[in-house]
């Protein structure tokens, strides 16, 4: 990005279409005047510099906490007192929730945790921040303020920490996380280089994290845009192994994933990573306490990766029938994982195919004279199996034949 095109006229009208939002625009003048400043911070100044999608817009305030709540609940605001110990009141307008923080300097910090005290400074409250994209604000009048060198590290791409990166690593370890995901998701090229150093020198800090802010972090790092050009410097780095006990990365298997599914979410690139057998999803959850849905897609790659255990013999009727078994999303999962030793045309060949779903049920069967229990099920099996012989006929005569054969009617 040019720097003349940070301060362009379209630039400018993005700071104006995002001030002028009639939500924005309302909570701004409530909260500006009287003595009193709030600009919109962070991520919602970063990505509109950088012409990307805002939908969550976050605030700064010289208002003091109990100060937010009476402007807005005279102005008949629904207000939410989210986070009122660290100065974060959540103010809903129209349906839209903000958060609007009270600006803060940090008293003592503990790795995980930091006790804040409130202050007047937006400059301080910046340079508390982790990385220099993420410390803008803007002000109601358009102004853009940079504390710390954020708009030449943005035209870069380059992700950087807000002065000594040790320092800012030891009052949460969980920037480390962050320092690689931020990269995947706006940097480019290389890493920095004394921001990785201090990540490796100080990654054992991590296991004072809990495994739910490190999943969260990680999850979004997998589904980033850059993930396939960071996620080997994170495993290089050793953070990977730190992070679940030493459980082997597969980076090659996680390369080919994203090369041929672009469009795979983060499970899909975890199980690429991480997953050859039940004990690494089960490894996978203890470590990273994987929602219910994530421990169960990982569970059915192991599963199928059992199944599939030679990919050069692997055939379209043995796929269709995982999928019948255990679901489409599953089938791709795990060609997401074996994509490396499957190659590009044949995943993707593999990955196209219909996912049947049975046309039997146990009601056929009783209807037809099957006794009830364990003989159900055996002739349910049999049926399928005869389906899949005959390559999963989707015309009732065959599927009527085939019920018969099997119960002998």
């Amino acid at each position: 990005m040019a720097a003349e095109a940070m301060t362009s006229l379209s630039m400018q009208e993005r700071f104006a279409a995002l001030l002028g939002r009639p939500a924005v625009a309302d909570l701004m003048a409530l909260t500006n005047g009287e003595g009193a400043e709030t600009r919109i911070i962070g991520g919602a100044v970063r990505n509109t510099l950088l012409n990307l999608p805002t939908t969550d817009i976050d605030l700064a305030t010289t208002l003091r906490p109990d100060q937010i709540m009476a402007r807005a609940g005279k102005a008949g605001h629904k207000v939410v007192p989210t986070g009122i110990a660290h100065g974060t009141i959540t103010v809903v307008i129209g349906k839209v929730p903000f958060e609007i923080t009270t600006l803060r300097c940090d008293v003592a910090t503990d790795g995980r945790h930091a006790t804040i005290a409130f202050a007047d400074s937006f400059e301080k409250d910046a340079l508390r921040r982790d990385f220099t994209i993420n410390q803008f604000s803007l002000s109601a009048e358009g102004v853009v303020h940079d504390y710390a060198g954020g708009l030449a590290d943005l035209q870069a791409r380059r992700v950087r920490f807000i002065g000594d990166p040790e320092t800012r690593i030891a009052e949460d370890y969980l920037r480390i996380m962050r320092f690689f995901r931020f990269h995947a998701a706006y940097g480019e090229g290389p890493l920095d280089a004394p921001g990785l150093a201090a990540c490796v020198r100080l990654r054992a800090g991590m296991a004072r994290l809990s495994a739910e802010r490190i999943r969260a972090e990680l999850m979004k790092l997998l589904a980033a845009r850059g993930a396939d050009a960071v996620v080997p410097g994170m495993v290089g780095a050793g953070i990977w192994s730190g992070i679940t006990r030493g459980l082997a990365a597969d980076v090659p298997a996680f390369e080919a994933c994203v090369a041929i599914f672009p469009g795979s979410d983060a499970v899909t690139r975890l199980t690429a990573l991480g997953v050859r057998s039940s004990g690494d999803a089960a490894q996978l959850d203890e470590r990273l306490r994987l929602s219910a849905d994530e421990r169960k897609r990982c569970e059915a790659v192991a599963t199928l990766l059992a199944e599939w255990s030679d990919p050069a013999a692997l055939t379209d009727k043995a796929v269709r029938l995982s999928g019948l078994r255990q679901g489409a999303t599953a089938v791709l999962d795990a060609l997401g994982a074996l994509a490396l030793h499957l190659g590009p045309a044949r995943t993707r060949a593999l990955a196209a195919l219909p996912i049947p779903s049975s046309p039997f049920r146990g009601a056929d069967l009783l209807a037809l004279g099957v006794p009830a229990g364990p003989a159900v099920g055996a002739a349910l099996s049999d049926a399928i199996r005869r389906w899949a012989d005959l390559g999963f006929p989707d015309d009732a005569t065959t599927q009527a034949a085939i019920l018969r054969d099997v119960t002998g009617t």
